[in-house]
């Protein structure tokens, strides 16, 4: 297997078990206008002890899959939100 990706983002719902949404931001500049564009993913995670709250900032790390749209893990929360 290849190397594992890792990325930061910042949790947008933590409504299901043991599972948080992720989105992770990046900018990207355009090839011919050379402006910079914003572009925004979303991951599902694998929080096992569900202690991410929406709005916390997190490094989510690849791993195998765990369901059909989730192949991705909390490996530790680096901001909590108030």
């Amino acid at each position: 297997m290849g190397r594992k990706m890792e990325f930061v983002g910042v949790v947008s719902s933590d409504k299901m078990d043991k599972t948080v949404v992720v989105t992770v931001e990046s900018l990207e500049k355009h090839p011919i206008f050379k402006k910079y564009i914003r572009r925004r993913k979303t991951f599902k995670a694998h929080d096992e002890k569900n202690e991410c709250r929406q709005g916390d900032k997190v490094l989510i790390r690849q791993c195998r899959p765990l369901s059909k749209d989730k192949s991705w893990r909390v490996v530790n929360i680096l901001e909590k939100q108030e």
